[in-house]
């Protein structure tokens, strides 16, 4: 093997293994985040969690609030690309329906999956925000984002015609029914199976936004 093939082996491999650290690190760090809180959880209990160094986790994240942020954009996609959730292919689809109650629904079970990635980590970093500024501070990020989003959809579902409310109202609507803590209340601590749970939040979106 030639020195120039066996560098770009090496190279390669290298490649692979960081790869594969750092989603053990945000898997850990997500399953820590949850379990002990944000504020109790040390870097050395992530490299511990994901089976590295601790210097592997620094050199990947640099520090806790990176490794938060990062294991929220992973939690939020279920994957490590770097895709904001509307352009991906689920959410467009959702988009793509024409038929204004047909995309609520497909919207809320969209939205249920994602809560079922989500909902934990979110609480977690709610209940951190009292004590911890960086997790006040992400805090106030996510619900800026989640409603930038959530204009997305009212602005869609307006140009359909088919709106009974404004499209502030649609907008805020959607953001005040999709953050989790529905889903939390819901499914978490009254037992409903994600296939209800979704049934019922795209028929309430359903019966609040859809004109008649």
């Amino acid at each position: 093997m030639s020195e120039a093939v066996k560098r770009r082996y090496d190279s390669t491999r290298r490649r692979v293994q960081a790869g594969e650290n750092r989603r053990r690190i945000l898997h850990a760090a997500q399953d820590l985040f949850i379990d002990k809180g944000y504020g109790q959880t040390t870097i050395a209990d992530v490299a511990s969690a994901a089976g590295v160094a601790v210097e592997t986790v620094y050199a990947a994240f640099k520090n806790k609030p990176t490794l938060l942020h990062r294991a929220w954009d992973v939690t939020v996609g279920g994957d490590d690309q770097d895709t904001l959730l509307h352009e991906r292919p689920e959410l467009r689809a959702v988009l793509d329906e024409p038929d204004l109650p047909s995309r609520l629904k497909k919207h809320a079970a969209v939205n249920t999956a994602v809560m079922r990635r989500t909902a934990r980590l979110h609480l977690a970093v709610h209940g951190a925000a009292a004590s911890h500024p960086v997790a006040a501070a992400m805090l106030i990020e996510i619900d800026r984002q989640r409603l930038e989003a959530m204009a997305i959809h009212a602005r869609a579902a307006a140009a359909t015609g088919q709106l009974a409310v404004s499209e502030e109202e649609c907008r805020d609507v959607l953001w005040s029914t999709s953050d989790g803590s529905l889903w939390h209340r819901l499914v978490e601590q009254r037992g409903w199976p994600d296939n209800r749970y979704a049934a019922w939040l795209g028929q309430l979106w359903v019966s609040l936004l859809v004109a008649p």
